[in-house]
C-alpha cells in the first residue's frame, strides 16, 4: 500500500472514531435531557391538579382538610357506625364530577371491596363512619393519573360527595 493510501486510511478511521465518540456523546445527552423533561412533567401534573382542586375549594367557598397523600376531603356527617378498613366491602352512595362539574359517574349505593378501587377512594372512605357524609377532591395521582379512564381526562382532579352507608 502507498503511502498516500495509507495516510488517507489513517485520517479517516481517525475522523470515523471522533465522529462515533461525538454521535455517542450526543445521543447520552439527548437521553438525559428528555429524562428530564418527563420528571418535569410528573412534578407539573402534580401541580396541576394540586390547583386543580384548590381553585374548586376557592370558587365553591369550600374549607378542606389535605391528606399527606394530596386527598382533600370534608366531613359534613360524622356518621356513628363502624369505620371501614383498606380491604373493607363497603356500601357508598356517591356522585363524581370532574372540577368543572363535569358528572361522570354516580349511584345510589355500590358496593366493593376498597382493596379494589383507586388510591382516592381507599384513603377517603376510611375517614368516615357508617352513616357519614361528606365529599373527597381525589387528585390525579391517586385517581387515574395520567392516562384518564373512560370519560375522566388524564390529570384530572375528580371531585366524589360520598355517603358511607354501610360496612359489610
Amino acid at each position: 500500500m502507498s503511502f498516500f493510501n495509507e495516510t488517507l486510511l489513517n485520517s479517516l478511521l481517525s475522523n470515523y472514531i471522533y465522529i462515533m465518540k461525538y454521535s455517542f456523546y450526543l445521543l447520552s445527552m439527548a437521553f438525559l435531557f428528555l429524562l428530564g423533561c418527563a420528571e418535569d412533567e410528573n412534578e407539573s401534573i402534580a401541580i396541576s391538579s394540586e390547583e386543580q382542586i384548590t381553585t374548586y375549594l376557592e370558587a365553591k367557598d369550600l374549607v378542606a382538610e389535605r391528606s399527606e397523600s394530596g386527598l382533600y376531603y370534608i366531613i359534613e356527617t360524622e356518621g356513628t357506625g363502624r369505620r371501614p378498613r383498606a380491604a373493607s366491602i363497603v356500601t357508598v352512595a356517591y356522585t363524581g364530577f370532574l372540577t368543572d362539574g363535569t358528572e361522570f359517574d354516580s349511584s345510589r349505593g355500590a358496593t366493593f371491596s376498597l382493596a379494589n378501587v383507586i388510591a382516592g377512594w381507599t384513603e377517603g372512605i376510611q375517614l368516615f363512619r357508617e352513616g357519614g357524609k361528606g365529599i373527597l377532591l381525589v387528585p390525579a395521582e391517586l385517581g387515574y393519573g395520567a392516562a384518564g379512564r373512560g370519560s375522566i381526562p388524564g390529570n384530572a382532579a375528580m371531585v366524589f360527595d360520598v355517603e358511607l352507608i354501610s360496612v359489610n
